[in-house]
Parts: C-alpha cells; sequence; structure tokens
C-alpha cells in the first residue's frame, strides 16, 4: 500500500500525518493548538511579569505596552480588564490554583504562575468560553514560556475550568469559621487589611456590617474621572463622544470610551484624569472660609501632581500663587508637566524634603498636605498593592504623617487654613493622625470638612465623622470627611480641615 492510500499521508519516518478529511483538535490537545500568542493577552503577560518581577505598577506599565502594540479599542479594553482582573482575584485564584497544581505555587516558574492567574481569570471571572480560554492560555504559555510548561498549564486550567468562581469559592470557605478570613478569599484581599478597612468603618461612623460591600466594590473597574481644569478645560467634547457628566463633583466626566489620553483635552494638560474624590478635597481646600490674605498656597506632598493642577487653576483664577513641593525630583518633574497648561504665573515647583517647612519662616495661607500613606483606599486603581503592603508598613508611614503635619502646621499663618488628606480609611492613618496632631499643638482647631467638602461637591456626600475629644467626646464643630468606594464611587478618601488660632 502506498503511503498515500486510503487517505493517509506519512512522514520520510513513517507517521501518519494525516487521517483524511479537515484536521481538528480538541481543547485536550495542547500541541496542536495555535503557537502565537494573542496581543491582547501578551499585553497582559508582559504587565503581570513587570508587576511580579520589578515591582512595576500596572497603571503606568499597561499604557504603554497598549501603545507599543498597537491595540484597538476593543482588544485594549480586554488587555485591561484581564490585567486588572487577574492582580485583583490574584489571592482567590491562588487559592484555587492551589488546589490544581501538584506542587506548592511558590515551586513554580513565576511566569507560569503569572499565566495560571490570566488563564483563571478567564475561565472564573470573564465572559470568554472555556475552549478559547484553555487554547490561548497554551499558546500564550508556548509561545513566551516554552512548550513544556505548555503541558502543565493545559491540565491545571482543565481542573480550573470544572468549576465555577462560586463553587469554587464555596469550597475554599467552607470550613473557615472566621468572617475576616472568609471575607479575605471571597473577594480577594489579605486579611490584615479586611481588618483595618473594617476598622476604618467603624472609626468613620459606618456600619462594619457594610464591609462585603466595600470588598466587593474595590473589585469592581472604576469607571475613568475626567475634570476640566477651571478656566482653561472644556468637557463639552467628551460629552458628545460618549462621556457622562459626574455627579459628585463640579466639571467632571465619567469617560470609559477607551485610553482617555487618546483625547485631545487631556493630550492638552487642560482636562485631566484625576479620581472625583481627590477633585472634592481639592476644591473644598481652595473654597473653605479663612480670615485675612489669601495669595499664598502650598501643595506639601505634590506628586505626582493632580491636586497641584487643580489647586494651581484655582489659583490663577484668584490671583494667588501655588507653590508645589515634592520630595523626588523625577516626581517633580511630573508636577511640572501636570502644570503645565496652567499659567505659569501661578505656579512654581520645588524640589525637597517637605518636612523642612518646620523650620522655615515661609506662612502659607492656604496648604494642602496630601501626605504619604498606605493607598488602602485605591486597591481598585492600584490592585497589585493589595499583595505588596503589609502591616509593617503603617507605623513607618504614621511617623512620616506625623511630621509633616507637624511642618505643615508651622508653615501655615494664624487664620490660614490646612487640609490633611490621605487616600487611606485606616484609623492609625486618619482619626489619630488628627487627634495626636491636636494634642500636640494647643493652637490648633480641627475645623468641619464634611461641610468644606459638601459646600463644593454636587450632591450632599453624608462622609462626616465627629472628631472626639481628649476624653471622647466630640469637638464642637469639628468633623472629619470619609469618601468611600462603595458609597459615593471614589477612592476612600480623607480629609480633615484646620486652622490656626492666633
Amino acid at each position: 500500500m502506498s503511503a498515500q492510500q486510503g487517505g493517509q499521508r506519512r512522514n520520510d519516518k513513517g507517521r501518519e500525518r494525516n487521517r483524511g478529511g479537515t484536521r481538528s483538535f480538541s481543547s485536550s490537545a495542547p500541541a496542536a493548538r495555535k503557537r502565537r500568542a494573542d496581543p491582547a493577552r501578551l499585553v497582559a503577560f508582559e504587565v503581570l511579569r513587570a508587576v511580579s518581577s520589578d515591582d512595576a505598577y500596572a497603571n503606568l506599565v499597561l499604557p504603554a505596552r497598549l501603545r507599543r502594540y498597537n491595540l484597538g479599542a476593543r482588544d485594549a479594553g480586554f488587555a485591561t480588564e484581564l490585567t486588572y482582573g487577574a492582580l485583583r482575584g490574584q489571592g482567590l485564584y491562588d487559592a484555587v490554583l492551589s488546589r490544581c497544581v501538584d506542587r506548592p505555587l511558590k515551586r513554580l516558574d513565576a511566569p507560569v504562575l503569572d499565566a495560571l492567574r490570566l488563564g483563571a481569570h478567564q475561565l472564573l471571572a470573564m465572559r470568554v468560553p472555556n475552549h478559547a480560554a484553555l487554547d490561548e492560555t497554551v499558546a500564550l504559555t508556548r509561545a513566551e514560556i516554552g512548550a513544556g510548561a505548555s503541558g502543565l498549564v493545559n491540565a491545571v486550567l482543565r481542573k480550573v475550568s470544572a468549576r465555577s468562581l462560586e463553587e469554587w469559592t464555596q469550597e475554599l470557605t467552607a470550613s473557615v469559621a472566621d468572617d475576616t478570613a472568609r471575607a479575605a478569599i471571597a473577594h480577594s484581599h489579605p486579611e490584615w487589611i479586611v481588618r483595618a478597612l473594617r476598622q476604618g468603618l467603624a472609626a468613620h461612623g459606618r456600619g462594619v456590617d457594610e464591609i462585603e460591600q466595600l470588598l466587593a466594590a474595590d473589585n469592581a473597574p472604576p469607571v475613568v474621572n475626567l475634570v476640566a481644569l477651571p478656566g482653561l478645560g472644556d468637557t463639552g467634547g467628551i460629552l458628545e463622544h460618549g462621556g457622562t457628566a459626574g455627579t459628585l463633583a463640579p466639571d467632571s466626566v465619567l469617560y470609559d470610551g477607551g485610553d482617555p489620553s487618546r483625547l485631545e483635552p487631556v493630550r492638552s494638560g487642560t482636562v485631566r484624569v484625576q479620581d472625583a474624590g481627590s477633585q472634592l478635597v481639592a476644591r473644598a481646600l481652595a473654597e473653605a472660609p479663612l480670615t485675612g490674605e489669601d495669595s499664598r498656597w502650598l501643595d506639601l506632598c505634590a506628586g505626582p501632581g493632580g491636586k497641584a493642577a487643580l489647586l494651581g487653576a484655582l489659583a490663577a483664577q484668584r490671583g494667588a500663587r501655588l507653590e508645589a513641593n515634592e520630595v523626588a525630583p523625577h516626581r517633580a518633574t511630573l508636577v511640572e508637566n501636570a502644570l503645565a497648561a496652567v499659567p505659569e504665573t501661578a505656579w512654581s515647583v520645588v524640589a525637597g524634603d517637605g518636612r523642612r517647612y518646620g523650620q522655615q519662616d515661609a506662612k502659607f495661607d492656604r496648604i494642602m498636605l496630601d501626605a504619604p500613606c498606605s493607598g488602602l483606599g485605591a486597591l481598585r486603581r492600584r490592585p497589585e498593592s493589595r499583595w505588596r503592603k503589609t502591616p509593617d508598613d503603617i507605623p513607618e508611614l504614621t511617623g512620616l504623617q506625623t511630621d509633616l503635619l507637624d511642618a505643615a502646621v508651622a508653615a501655615l499663618r494664624p487664620g490660614g487654613v490646612l487640609a490633611y488628606v490621605t487616600c487611606s480609611p485606616h484609623p492609625a492613618e486618619t482619626t489619630a493622625v488628627v487627634l495626636d496632631a491636636l494634642a500636640r499643638h494647643p493652637k490648633l482647631t480641627a475645623l468641619d470638612a464634611e461641610a468644606a467638602l459638601d459646600a463644593v461637591a454636587l450632591e450632599p456626600t453624608g462622609s462626616g465623622a465627629d472628631v472626639p475629644g481628649r476624653r471622647g467626646a466630640p469637638v464642637p464643630g469639628a468633623r472629619t470627611a470619609q469618601l468611600w468606594p462603595h458609597v459615593h464611587a471614589t477612592d476612600a478618601m480623607f480629609m480633615a480641615l484646620f486652622t490656626l488660632e492666633p
């Protein structure tokens, strides 16, 4: 019989090459799948590798990768959802994968684990058919890691696909009695962060039973918030092309039309990407009543420049001048770039340790102290940070916050206004810092931050909590403000306002 007889073909070693008819493969035949990585999934994989191996931030790496591969809007959206979803769900997906791998996850090569996380997210949380999630992830593995790893990835992900996300979550939490531990697994947060957020809810006047809603909001992809710089920007064109007017902050737009850097007003810097919570605290400081002169403003920790740009534009309208300080020279350059659209007569940028203002004679009328913090209020925007932070970070941060707040008080003139802001609801970084400052500085008086916030918001925020005195009784007229992702659809931004008595 010839090699071609019966529709069969054999290669030069006598092995059968085609059994006739149209060749097809099932999801259980990894060697026969496509060998090139899908560009959108490749982008997500490269971002996860940068996060894992270089401690990079996804929100900085992803836009560059999207531009490098020139992805269209649909593919860019897929890559974005896959990247951030895999990072947010890492804790839960690793728990699932640990049930499907025959060795501890730490013994897997890091690129293989990243590929498995991407596959798990597609299978469990995206509208991707199982066969497509399997085939594409195996192809990605073969192309970027090697053929040897592709068989492992195929076998593991087939086990993952045997249950839904709900079924996996039920299995993983069935024997967990502790509420915090169970919530940490189900919502993919470290346990210490769940505890800290629960304490934050209580400290800021909300019920601890909201913790499930808060954790779920942390895992929901945030809509891009834009703001038009007062007197400079216009959102009309963006509203005509799919944007929606913001309901909380003035001159803001919610935009889900893809990469906002493609918008001309964003490229020019007159419209900026900025969370509505950040917009509100900057406006609240600018509009808070004060007595006397109102010409010298200070942004003590200005990098990367979002609040500085908004404050600078407001200062320009009122004939004031903003001094924007940033400790790191490269971040000071980012602040300069953020302020580029604002008239240069309204601002200056300086680089240096903000604590030095405590030893200088210069006094300011309005001071923004957006202090370095844990960032627990922005986990939805920086999903990888939840896996990097530890409880040990908090004492060092609160020490720095205390020092910077002391410097800000020293730089505030009597009758001026100081805003202490953190993107964290952790009590150690918010109410504890405020109470300690009031105890250290007898002439420092807390103001009603909620009233100041509501005065500039488009609708009441209900964000306030009374500041307790040294014996636990509220300080008259003193309330802090705390925004929440699950209530306000913003980052969990905290603000306290102070003035200094003569």
